[in-house]
């Protein structure tokens, strides 16, 4: 494995502009990564045939004198719910192969205008309806530390390529916890920024309420940078925030750096105890609080009395949304169109529906489609949103209280391919700390905080902020993973049994 591939995108940045390293160099090293181990992981459903040009141009420019953003020359994956002028855009799903979009996501636009390198489109469970990238209509990834375990989900294609080195950063997207679970079982850091925070436009909707864009890394300070160039106002989405955000990176840089936890005021939600979670994951929990409390911050105990309704609350507001937003795949203005001879429009349709999406997106419409009928509505779908806004309450007393607050990324490991496939409700339930963040519409990180006692598998630490304050998590994400990697001696990953041989 080429030594670039190890480099983070913060010190692929700064070789790139002290010219000891070219753009190309680094794309070509992260391409022959891709082919030489995504054969055995498959984070990628398409590579760019075009990185290398992409490549050649950043390294003209810079060696002509223009000011090029920091993160110029460096690789990029992106989720495939993105969509992309120059590479299908399928969202995982059968439906949309082979779809070319005639406009890039926001997003991606702002990355190739700062001059970031594509690299290709990540796996994904199909229209993100999932918690272990097993859903995908073109077969699952795997995870790098533990080919026969999932790499979490939806987003598992953009954690998994960070991880095993064949990107430095990506794109993803979560909608209950897509960007952070997989963050949790990969040991790579995740964010889902304040709604509203990052634009949704081109982003391929489940649930328009609940669905952000935001970055996949190893480390706090990728993140912060690649939040720098996706974040902002955008005109073409209409929740997008009107506002005048900081530089995240400095905040992760003054977080890694500064003494920002001492008299920090941790909350720790009493109604999530350890109930449920794995003895490893609660064990890791405990001692990043340790850790924390020992260089100063206060641990509190809060109560979120509605979080224990989160998860029923999420899985019917999601198909609701999600059954809206997937009737436009109907035969005839997106997707695939299967032949029915003599048949109606009808007949089509339905046809084309049932090939096209998978038994997951299939339940899910089935349960919004009858949470939104005549008559039910106001039991379900209703109730379901007066749920959320208790949840909201929640969040603003608790905030009333602390700084931010902590919980486990997850509530378990890796869990082996094929073992909660067949039991959609235990798969719902791994998203049970991730899913009231997106009900509040607040941001959340992930950060790796060590290796399970249980199985060796890696555990995250999620933190959330008050809405609008982003840079805050980055601050205090920043500061405990300088304490836990003094500690470990090194990135988390190097300490991946498959990761760090010549594979």
């Amino acid at each position: 494995m080429s030594d670039l591939t190890r480099l983070t995108a913060a010190e692929l940045a700064a070789r790139l502009t002290d010219g000891s390293i070219t753009s190309v160099e680094a794309t070509r090293a992260h391409l022959d990564r891709i082919a030489a181990v995504d054969g055995d992981v498959h984070a990628f459903l398409h590579v760019s045939d075009h990185a290398l040009d992409v490549a050649a141009d950043v390294d003209a420019r810079r060696a002509a004198g223009e000011q090029l953003g920091e993160l110029a020359g460096v690789p990029l994956a992106i989720k495939d719910v993105l969509v992309t002028t120059d590479m299908p855009s399928t969202s995982g799903s059968k439906i949309l192969e082979g779809f070319m979009s005639p406009y890039d996501a926001t997003v991606v636009a702002r990355a190739r205008a700062a001059g970031l390198v594509p690299l290709g489109k990540t796996n994904m469970d199909e229209f993100a309806m999932g918690s272990s990238t097993e859903h995908s209509a073109y077969g699952p990834t795997r995870n790098p530390w533990d080919l026969d375990r999932i790499p979490g989900g939806s987003g598992g294609g953009s954690a998994a390529a960070v991880a095993a080195f064949e990107a430095p950063i990506a794109l993803g997207s979560d909608t209950g916890g897509s960007i952070r679970q997989p963050a949790h079982v990969t040991g790579t850091v995740g964010v889902k920024p304040t709604y509203g925070g990052v634009s949704r436009y081109g982003s391929i909707a489940l649930a328009s309420s609940l669905d952000q864009v935001g970055p996949v890394s190893r480390t706090v300070l990728d993140s912060a940078l690649l939040h720098d160039v996706i974040g902002g106002h955008d005109p073409h989405d209409s929740t997008s925030l009107a506002e005048q955000w900081p530089s995240f990176a400095a905040a992760a840089r003054e977080g890694a750096r500064g003494d920002v936890l001492r008299g920090l005021k941790v909350g720790v939600i009493r109604e999530l105890a350890d109930v449920g979670f794995q003895p490893g994951v609660s064990a890791s929990f405990r001692a990043s609080l340790a850790a924390m409390e020992a260089q100063g911050a206060e641990i509190v105990e809060i109560s979120a009395p509605h979080f224990e309704y989160g998860v029923a609350a999420y899985y019917l507001i999601l198909p609701a949304e999600a059954s809206s937003n997937l009737a436009k795949f109907d035969s005839v203005r997106f997707g695939m169109r299967l032949d029915v001879p003599g048949g109606t429009v009808e007949d089509v349709m339905s046809a084309t529906r049932d090939a096209g999406f998978g038994d997951e997106v299939k339940r899910r419409i089935i349960l919004g489609t009858y949470a939104l009928s005549a008559g039910y509505y106001d039991a379900y779908y209703g109730s379901a949103q007066k749920v959320r806004t208790l949840i909201q309450r929640d969040f603003d007393e608790a905030f009333a209280q602390v700084d931010v607050i902590a919980t486990p990324s997850a509530p378990t490991t890796a869990f082996r391919l094929g073992e909660q496939i067949d039991d959609p409700l235990q798969m719902y339930l791994n998203d049970v700390t991730t899913i009231p963040v997106n009900l509040a519409g607040v941001p959340g990180i992930s950060i790796p905080s060590g290796l399970s006692d249980d199985d060796g598998l890696p555990v995250g630490i999620q933190f959330i902020a008050p809405a609008r304050q982003d840079a805050q998590l980055y601050r205090v994400g920043a500061a405990l993973e300088a304490i836990l990697v003094d500690g470990w001696g090194g990135p988390l990953l190097d300490r991946a049994p498959i990761l760090g041989g010549a594979r």
